[in-house]
């Protein structure tokens, strides 16, 4: 356990707490009494051996004034939802242009081409009008990232390089790499049309060559990329990528797919851009560069020479490095700053772009801030003191929620404001459990039987996790979306499952054949080979105290239900390692895809050979069956993933009612365990400096806005006298 000056790293990150709630009820304005909704409940499919057990009228007069409350709370601190503009009116768009500084020393060096010979064409420009105010050029915006694992913490700044994208508030697709696109009338035709004249950040131009050359030679190799997206499918067919000019390409379907747009600008491994998807996702990559690192490129000795030049273990592990954008300087990139400081170093330096393609209303290349700098913190708890005393331009990522009465206290000192973004997300610290688990078949057993899980969630109280770790700015319940939601599925979907009750949950277990207890009263086995031990995996370094809150309901298991449970901390890339290789029995994190999940289904369904919730299903159901694991013992499991195969073909207005019913099986099954959400514990809370601009009040915190990408960091600025 790491300590920070004699403390403990699970004592500092509750030290806090002594005065939260005080702090915060005298900042919070009175709550408006609230009455629950009139209208019938939405039905429910609910087994029937089993019923859920009915909330009483005081628990559920408690939970509305929960919600109120944790509404009412930290009102007063989420501001306006807003972000920059996309101007798509080409008469609109500026007819003379400027650039940094720096890059017009170097062009006068002749170091650097022309703005004129770096831009796309004067009409294929991505033309963006900032939030507030024209920016100033100049600066460095600092923040802390916790290693090389930590990449999110980058990528998000940087993730215009989709192909397409969405506006602030994640409401309507958007331009972005592609300038436009066109659907066929059938719906199975999808073409994008590029930028002419947009170039590499190493001067190459970018074609519709690096879109092909990523499907072909990257995504269709079976050594680079064993099982293709489910994102290019539709009802288990796979679709083509074939180019028509070098700006034009199109994606065609054997079926309808009208999802496919929001896939291009969501957060799936196809469109998602090289920042994020890396080699084998993200829909391209610099086909010249990468090129001298394929074997389909090279001889057989000059193959084996690079790859132990490198010391790789294979050509795959060589050409997917470098594809690594935070990791080496020499890739080429379409994003606004290109790293010149490797992200495995104490600190990574990302400097601007020189041929980035964005240009604000004036005419004014994009970004304005010269360069960001991350450095490394070594825990936590030292991240979130350096955020405390100011030390950050702008502190946004692994924040802790306990802190926050801290980061109020201190905002004059540290001349920052703190904001709060708001998810629509259910939890923010979620359990999934492995369907696909085999190293234990007793395990496994009890982990598909939903009645086990059902009782296990029936015995944590949530009330409790929210007032010690979300400060009751949170809402119990499962992971179920928001009322805000499209996919809201309606009143008592929240609550199923979800509300506290150990003798229900005792009773359950009981009557599945675990009724047997040790002398310390805890659960036995049913093949008599000793006590029922469940390892929970949490990850080490996250803005939520994931270990923190597993230990508590660990505690709950223990004493209300006799189910020994370890929690086992660990670190993060170690924990991906061991999920994708089926060896976690339940896996810890929050629930955020939840908000997105025809796009990013990894916190619903395993749908994919990478999900939490069972790998092998995932390959199974990516294979179309020819690999993995059918999980042919439920139904309901089997009929859910069929619900979101068949959602491919549908409007945004027809996957409404699918989502909602997802939502309902979902929480009727319990495949994961939510606790405590629609809260700003993830990502939700930022330190601002008082001398940025252009920052907003309020992100959108839905996974396809990739906080804070959509608000377009690149239009974000140092006030002058900070320069």
């Amino acid at each position: 356990m790491s300590t920070l000056r004699g403390i403990s790293r699970r004592n500092f990150m509750r030290l806090s707490l002594l005065t939260s709630a005080a702090f915060l009820a005298s900042c919070a304005k009175a709550p408006e009494p609230t009455q629950a909704p009139a209208g019938e409940a939405t039905e429910v499919p609910v087994a029937a051996v089993t019923e859920a057990p009915a909330a009483p009228a005081a628990a559920a007069t408690e939970a509305t004034a929960s919600a109120s409350g944790a509404e009412g709370m930290g009102a007063h601190l989420y501001g306006k939802l807003e972000g920059p503009t996309i101007i798509r009116d080409t008469s609109r768009y500026p007819t003379t242009f400027a650039e940094a500084p720096e890059l017009a020393e170097l062009v006068q060096e002749g170091k650097l081409p022309p703005l004129a010979e770096r831009l796309p064409d004067p009409e294929d420009l991505l033309v963006i009008d900032p939030l507030h105010e024209i920016g100033e050029y100049g600066g460095s915006l600092h923040w802390a990232f916790t290693g090389v694992g930590d990449g999110e913490n980058i990528n998000r700044w940087v993730t215009v390089d989709k192909l397409l994208f969405v506006n602030y508030d994640a409401t309507e697709v958007i331009p972005s790499v592609a300038k436009d696109w066109e659907i066929s009338e059938d719906g199975r035709e999808i073409t994008l049309y590029l930028r002419k004249g947009m170039k590499w950040s190493d001067g190459h131009p970018f074609t519709a060559d690096d879109i092909i050359f990523w499907w072909e030679d990257i995504h269709l190799n079976k050594e680079l990329n064993p099982v293709p997206t489910i994102f290019m499918q539709v009802q288990g067919e796979l679709g083509t990528v074939e180019k028509v000019d070098d700006y034009t390409v199109v994606f065609k379907f054997p079926h309808p797919y009208p999802l496919f747009l929001e896939v291009l600008s969501g957060n799936a491994p196809v469109g998602n851009g090289l920042a994020t998807g890396g080699a084998t996702g993200g829909g391209y990559v610099p086909a010249h560069y990468v090129k001298q690192f394929h074997k389909d490129y090279l001889s057989e000795e000059e193959l084996e020479a690079k790859v132990k030049e490198g010391g790789f273990d294979s050509w795959r592990d060589m050409l997917i490095n470098q594809c690594n954008w935070r990791l080496n300087p020499e890739l080429p990139v379409l994003g606004p700053w290109k790293v010149v400081s490797p992200y495995n170093t104490p600190t990574a330096i990302f400097e601007r772009n020189p041929y980035f393609w964005a240009v604000d209303t004036a005419g004014n290349q994009l970004p304005y801030v010269d360069r960001l700098v991350l450095e490394l913190a070594e825990t936590l708890e030292v991240l979130n003191l350096r955020a405390i005393a100011g030390e950050y331009d702008l502190a946004h990522r692994h924040l802790i929620l306990a802190n926050l009465p801290v980061f109020l206290r201190e905002q004059e000192k540290g001349n920052y404001t703190v904001r709060l973004d708001k998810g629509d997300f259910g939890s923010d610290v979620c359990m999934y459990f492995n369907q696909s688990y085999e190293a234990d078949p007793e395990i496994a057993k009890w982990f598909r039987n939903r009645d086990f899980r059902r009782a296990l969630s029936l015995a944590i109280d949530r009330d409790q996790l929210n007032e010690v770790f979300w400060l009751g700015m949170g809402t119990p319940g499962n992971a179920t979306v928001s009322e805000a939601h499209p996919h809201y599925p309606g009143p008592g979907v929240k609550e199923l499952w979800a509300t506290f009750d150990p003798d229900k949950a005792n009773e359950m277990l009981d009557a599945i054949g675990l009724d047997k207890k040790d002398a310390e009263g805890f659960r036995l086995r049913s093949d008599g080979q000793g006590r029922l031990r469940l390892d929970i995996y949490t990850h080490a370094a996250t803005w939520m105290d994931q270990t923190g809150v597993m230990e508590m309901v660990a505690e709950q298991w223990r004493r209300g239900i006799g189910i020994d449970a370890q929690v086992k901390e660990t670190e993060y890339s170690l924990m991906e390692t061991m999920t994708q290789a089926n060896e976690v029995m339940i896996h810890v994190r929050d629930g955020v895809l939840y908000d997105s999940i025809f796009t990013t289904p990894d916190n619903m369904l395993p749908l994919v050979p990478t999900n939490y919730m069972g790998p092998l299903i995932g390959r199974w159901y990516a294979t179309n069956g020819e690999e993995g694991m059918e999980p042919d013992w439920d139904p309901d499991l089997l009929k859910a993933m069929e619900l979101y195969r068949s959602a491919a073909a549908l409007t945004a207005e027809e996957r409404i009612d699918v989502g909602k019913e997802l939502m309902r099986l979902a929480a009727d099954n319990v495949w994961q365990i939510g606790t405590v959400g629609y809260s700003p514990a993830v990502m939700g809370i930022r330190l601002v400096k008082n001398y940025l601009g252009n920052v907003p009040e309020r992100n959108s915190m839905i996974r396809a806005a990739r906080f804070p990408g959509a608000s377009h960091p690149a239009t974000y600025y140092i006030k002058k006298e900070q320069n």
